[in-house]
């Protein structure tokens, strides 16, 4: 048989997990190659052998995107495999139009092809963007469980952006496992939350040694809850799922892929941010829910925003930090540093842009709509130390942390600084209780009830 040859388009995440569900052990293809797009680094590297399995013993060289139409002609390529999320249509069409121009035929796996069944219910918690409270939304899912008595197991969305075979199978309990598994500041941004309030969570490389890892953990597991990430749909096949959708970014969930798909398969549709966003953009995306997905249960929800110490902030010029990708690829204009500092009275936002040391600058040159935030970038020990010079240099009063993390115990703030969080408050019914008491009630899973949450 002759085995047609394959690139696979990715950014570290989706782009692996494709190829270990429909291609590791298929003898009908030969992976040729990865190209690698967003994430810093990832260009030069290999898919080891060790994940590749043995049709693969010398594991799978992994190439800028950039040099896609030269490999395609090159390795005499017959597909490519698009994996990756939080794209425009146009973007994604673009990328198809680079591809059939070379030769190569353009292929979007789906969910049949790539959800994984696990022998525990899975609640997965999407969104159409990256940044529309996703997280916060998973947080408030969990508590929610963990009320009644049931234990959840969280599982996240890639981020392998260290060495991959070392980082198959990543379990997290405690904030010592971050330094363990050197993790960069956009992976404990995730995980973080999850690890503080008591929650155990994995993550890594090959998502069917996590499932079955994660059904299996030590401190047991009732429920798995699938923490998506970067507007992509779930590798497990979910019992329930919920996707958040942003008023702010009116419309962006029917242009953005594969956020309108993660809208169409969802159960659940979370109208967040309605506290802050205007009647025009709540009312669009209500209109488009209805259009796309009519069965889909809707759920009002603010961002209900809180400070360390508002004293901090109040008066002063302030520098407004932020979560990374959020305002990189997610394409917001502000976030949660931003709203608080405004709200509790900050005299001026301080642009940080002159002050940029080192690789920041080459972000702000990516995605120059970033503005006169900071974005907390921390794919390595080198972006680290540019974010803490920077901030260092930058001619403030104050910082106002808006990343989900303790920043200050990964670098050094010699600045008065205070941290800034989201939470996600129903408004109204039908909320989220009434829809896990029905989740809950149809697998049996109750009978260990505590107290309700507190909204």
């Amino acid at each position: 048989m002759n085995r047609k040859n394959v690139i696979i388009i990715g950014a570290a995440g989706r782009d692996f997990h494709n190829f270990n569900t429909c291609y590791r052990d298929n003898p009908a293809y030969n992976v040729v190659a990865f190209t690698a797009a967003q994430i810093p680094d990832i260009a030069g590297r290999k898919y080891p052998a060790a994940l590749a399995g043995k049709l693969y013993p010398k594991g799978i060289p992994i190439h800028a995107e950039a040099d896609l139409p030269k490999l395609i002609r090159a390795l005499d390529v017959s597909d490519c495999v698009f994996s990756y999320s939080d794209v425009t249509y146009q973007h994604v069409m673009n990328v198809a139009a680079v591809v059939q121009a070379a030769g190569a035929n353009f292929v979007l796996p789906g969910p049949k092809d790539t959800m994984l069944k696990s022998r525990k219910p899975v609640i997965s918690v999407g969104a159409v963007r990256t940044g529309c409270g996703k997280s916060q939304t998973s947080r408030r899912v969990i508590e929610i469980l963990m009320a009644q008595g049931l234990k959840v197991v969280a599982v996240r969305h890639p981020m392998p952006y260290g060495e991959l075979a070392a980082q198959k199978v990543q379990r997290f309990a405690r904030i010592s496992d971050f330094s363990k598994h050197k993790c960069t500041v956009e992976e404990m941004e995730e995980y973080e939350p999850h690890v503080a309030r008591g929650n155990v969570i994995y993550a890594g490389v090959d998502y069917e040694a996590i499932l079955r890892s994660a059904e299996n953990d030590p401190q047991g597991c009732d429920v798995i809850l699938w923490d998506g990430g970067n507007n992509d749909f779930p590798f497990y096949k979910p019992d329930l799922h919920v996707t958040v959708v942003d008023p702010h970014r009116p419309g962006h969930e029917m242009c953005y892929y594969p956020g309108n798909v993660t809208l169409r398969l969802a159960d659940v549709a979370v109208i967040n941010k309605i506290d802050s966003a205007d009647a025009a953009g709540i009312d669009a995306v209500r209109r488009n829910i209805a259009t796309v997905n009519p069965r889909a249960v809707v759920v009002d929800a603010a961002s209900v925003l809180e400070m360390d110490n508002p004293a901090v902030v109040r008066g002063k010029r302030v520098l407004a930090v932020e979560d990374g990708p959020t305002l990189t690829h997610g394409e917001m204009k502000i976030g949660a540093a931003v709203v608080a500092a405004r709200k509790f009275g900050a005299a001026a936002l301080v642009d940080p842009r002159p002050y940029l040391m080192g690789r920041l600058k080459e972000t702000f040159r990516i995605y120059p709509g970033i503005g006169t935030v900071l974005p907390a970038m921390g794919y390595g020990a080198r972006q680290l130390k540019d974010l803490e010079a920077t901030i260092d240099r930058t001619d403030c009063d104050a910082v106002a942390i808006g990343t989900p993390i303790d920043l200050k115990r990964i670098i050094r703030i010699k600045k008065p600084s205070t941290r800034v969080y989201y939470n996600l408050q129903e408004l109204g019914k039908p909320d989220l209780v009434m829809v896990l008491d029905e989740f809950i009630r149809k697998r049996t899973l109750g009978g260990r009830a505590k107290r309700q949450p507190r909204q």
